[in-house]
């Protein structure tokens, strides 16, 4: 008896990873082995940076409720240490956005605080 190899799925599962690696570089988008390596290369990096994303935008955060608030004579961790102390409950995201986007807002909160 033959030997039976199904070439259709064996096309079709090529074809997926080539598709996905159609902007790619030289070969990377166009030799089957290049090509699937890049692609796994590149779920790999995706996988790492979508928790690395969480860190970044923190670190962000923090820089500019830092840069905002000397402007009022403080640093940023006196600010937070009496934003806790004071009981106000609002987290980085939105203390930079304000900072950033609603400067009164943001010295209304800076005011309550002292």
């Amino acid at each position: 008896m033959t030997r039976s190899v199904n070439a259709v799925a064996s096309r079709a599962r090529r074809k997926k990873i080539l598709k996905k690696t159609k902007g790619q570089f030289s070969t990377r988008k166009n030799v089957w082995t290049v090509a699937k390596n890049s692609y796994e290369k590149g779920q790999t990096y995706a996988y790492r940076d979508r928790r690395n994303k969480k860190r970044e935008f923190r670190s962000l955060w923090i820089v500019r409720i830092n840069a905002a608030i000397r402007e009022y004579g403080m640093n940023y961790s006196q600010f937070i240490d009496k934003l806790t102390k004071s009981g106000i409950e609002i987290n980085r995201k939105v203390l930079a956005d304000l900072a950033l986007n609603n400067p009164e807002a943001f010295k209304a909160i800076v005011d309550q605080v002292k």
